[in-house]
């Protein structure tokens, strides 16, 4: 609808605006905008008090919706050419405790506790209604919650800093929709991050299915792109890597374990329920999730492979880190400079070599 109404519709916006309706209210009624809806109440006379309420702070004046010579205003000082006259009750007046007091305060300890369990406003509500009895609708508490955040200064958050070479992170997450050579149908395939604690460069690996030699062989590939290895590798209590999860002593998967030690790795595995451990990987995975798979679908898995390996150098890697504010190419560069070795052992071919490389050079 355009910005200039029909002379119909402009005294239908400012009769509803006389009758006390919000913007809000008149928008959906008549499908005027609520910015044109309250330009044509302020040239009328119609002060409108906030997004969509309007004002008692002044009485109603005097408004003419028709031309000079039309037929003289009713008792109420309004006239329309529509409609018949109308009485102008005076708005609802609530009382100040009403206005101020929303209907979640008396459960502001449960809203609370809910914010610091990092429940968002959904879950509270419903935690509200099935535990404490809460009536009232969801829109309440989320507006409820909204100003409690708004209040609050944004909850720190501990940043995990680590050496050059001394940690890296892994996990799983979902890959895109690639051809099975062997079904011929598209499947969902997984995706394999490493991620390093320092620089924040990753290594991105496809595979359609998952075992512990797979995890293993994954390891080893995210290894050798890097040209090192780390110290300490963190990772999930997926049974590739932890048998057994322990909130003290996990049980490493025998075979993951041989590989870690053949690298001079040493695993931590995750406590239960504290995810944020490895959030620098699980970052890299919402990040290749989000940015480069989203959406395609591939024809082979070396063809995925290959796409994601090229936006991973053209702009993983050029991109400047929201954490460290440096680029992620300079600081993996940059420990090249360190005097800092690893012996990194590998297999190559049927040959067990030792190489004593730079980390993450």
């Amino acid at each position: 609808m355009s910005n200039v109404l029909s002379e119909e519709k402009k005294q239908q916006v400012i009769a509803l605006g006389k009758l006390g309706w919000s913007l809000r209210r008149i928008e959906k009624a008549t499908g005027v905008r609520r910015e044109t809806a309250g330009l044509y109440l302020k040239a009328a006379g119609i002060a409108v008090d906030g997004p969509g309420r309007r004002s008692s702070a002044k009485p109603a004046i005097r408004v003419a919706t028709d031309s000079e010579d039309s037929k003289p205003a009713n008792d109420d000082g309004v006239t329309t050419d529509f409609i018949r006259p109308f009485s102008q009750k005076p708005p609802l007046q609530l009382p100040a405790s009403k206005l101020s007091t929303s209907d979640c305060e008396p459960f502001r300890e449960t809203i609370e506790l809910g914010l610091s369990q990092r429940r968002n406003a959904v879950a509270i509500w419903q935690d509200m209604v099935t535990g404490h009895g809460f009536s009232g609708a969801y829109n309440t508490v989320k507006r409820f919650v909204r100003k409690l955040r708004g209040s609050k200064p944004p909850e720190a958050a501990g940043i995990i800093l680590t050496d050059p070479g001394e940690e890296a992170q892994v996990d799983y997450g979902t890959g895109p929709m690639v051809r099975d050579p062997q079904t011929g149908k598209y499947r969902r395939t997984r995706l394999f991050v490493m991620t390093l604690g320092y620089s924040r460069k990753a290594i991105r690996l496809l595979v359609f299915r998952s075992n512990t030699r797979t995890w293993a062989e994954l390891h080893e590939t995210a290894f050798r792109r890097l040209g090192g290895s780390c110290r300490v590798l963190v990772l999930d209590n997926l049974k590739e890597g932890v048998v057994t999860a322990d909130l003290y002593d996990p049980t490493i998967n025998p075979l993951f374990k041989d590989v870690l030690a053949h690298y001079g790795v040493v695993a931590m595995p995750c406590r239960v329920r504290d995810p944020d451990r490895k959030g620098k990987v699980e970052a890299g995975v919402g990040h290749a999730q989000r940015t480069p798979l989203k959406g395609l679908r591939f024809e082979s898995l070396e063809e995925a492979q290959a796409y994601l390996d090229q936006w991973e150098s053209r702009w993983a890697d050029t991109r400047i880190h929201g954490t460290t504010k440096r680029q992620v190419s300079a600081m993996f560069g940059y420990r090249a400079s360190l005097v800092h070795h690893e012996w990194l052992q590998y297999w190559d071919g049927s040959k067990k070599q030792e190489l004593r490389l730079h980390v993450e050079t």
